[in-house]
């Protein structure tokens, strides 16, 4: 049986929740521009940009070789909350599970904690953990702070 896990860690970030959520459920158009050194390109597939269910795909650097990962979109706006489950794509050769939720919760007027929780399930018990691409989602939180805090 293959070994499965989750891993969770917690970013404080400047600005609301508020911004932080509309960046990452609507905007993921603009993080080449903003985080280029890891993520080149997103693309809706499917859907809208912040539409439940819409599928995107996300081509990215990962310890200097590019990767592409292709999700489907759950979005719970009450909890400001979006759930990536993975679909296809360099991750999921190696996991049936890779599921990557991010949330939002307010802390003061003007700060919040992104809460980046990953689960997944390798394909055979050879394949390392995710840790490197749990580095790259927590990275990719606190790197757009600086973003979405002058918006």
């Amino acid at each position: 049986m293959a070994t499965s896990g989750t891993y969770v860690t917690e970013v404080p970030l400047k600005g609301t929740a508020e911004k932080h959520y509309k960046r990452w459920k609507s905007e993921n158009h603009l993080f080449p521009d903003t985080i280029g050194h890891h993520i080149q390109n997103v693309t809706v597939h499917e859907g809208e940009w912040d539409s439940h269910g819409g599928i995107k795909i996300w081509n990215y650097t990962l310890d200097g070789k590019q990767e592409v990962y292709k999700e489907k979109r759950d979005i719970d706006d009450e909890n400001k909350t979006m759930t990536a489950r993975g679909l296809e794509g360099h991750v999921m050769e190696h996991f049936k599970v890779c599921d990557i939720v991010v949330q939002f919760i307010p802390k003061t007027e003007d700060s919040c904690v992104g809460k980046i929780t990953m689960i997944w399930e390798k394909r055979n018990d050879e394949v390392p953990e995710p840790s490197s691409y749990m580095k790259l989602v927590k990275s990719m939180v606190a790197e757009m702070q600086e973003h979405v805090h002058k918006a």
